[in-house]
């Protein structure tokens, strides 16, 4: 059986990657399929995401990347696909999901789609705060791997010069206030 796993993956992320192995263990062929989108700026090219994906997934023998446009479900037919692969977070993403699902049975009865519940340690997760947090300096190490949070780094870099140059003021240590003892007299400091 295979299952698509369409989305922008701009960038991927390990909340992605999640989805995907645990969506491999399930299906013969899982296509990560990258849309190309018109009317978004992305980061990176549907060239580059597709390499950022292929890198990622090298080893998943039975995972590949592809790009597509216009509607998911023709894109699922063509390659003969039976199911689409969907990731949840949160009931945010599960109303926004389900009328998605609902949608693509009008357009063709044939494809289901499977929910697979985001694993704890990324519910929070989502390309658009990874390119937040590397916008302004921040380390997305541990949200993306390796490779792609080196294209991050290389992409603010050069787009934001100044975003690692950020100073903070250095904020005195808080005094400790003495504290009236049940005599009512205030005891000495430690030392």
């Amino acid at each position: 059986m295979i299952a698509i796993y369409p989305g922008s993956f701009d960038p991927i992320t390990l909340g992605h990657l999640d989805i995907i192995q645990r969506g491999s263990r399930l299906f013969d062929q899982v296509v990560v399929a990258v849309l190309r989108n018109p009317h978004k700026a992305p980061l990176f090219t549907v060239q580059q995401r597709l390499v950022q994906i292929r890198i990622a997934t090298q080893h998943l023998s039975n995972v590949e990347a592809d790009s597509f446009d216009g509607l998911t479900v023709n894109y699922a037919q063509q390659r003969q696909a039976q199911v689409l692969l969907r990731g949840l977070r949160a009931i945010s993403d599960f109303e926004v999901e389900l009328q998605m699902a609902h949608t693509n049975k009008t357009l063709s009865t044939q494809i289901e789609t499977v929910f697979l519940a985001t694993s704890n340690e990324y519910s929070f997760l989502s390309s658009s705060v990874v390119k937040e947090i590397a916008r302004f300096g921040g380390s997305v190490d541990h949200l993306v791997p390796p490779h792609i949070a080196l294209d991050i780094s290389k992409c603010y870099n050069h787009n934001y010069p100044t975003a690692n140059l950020a100073t903070t003021a250095v904020i005195p240590p808080l005094q400790t206030i003495p504290m009236e003892s049940p005599t009512g007299t205030i005891p000495e400091p430690e030392v």
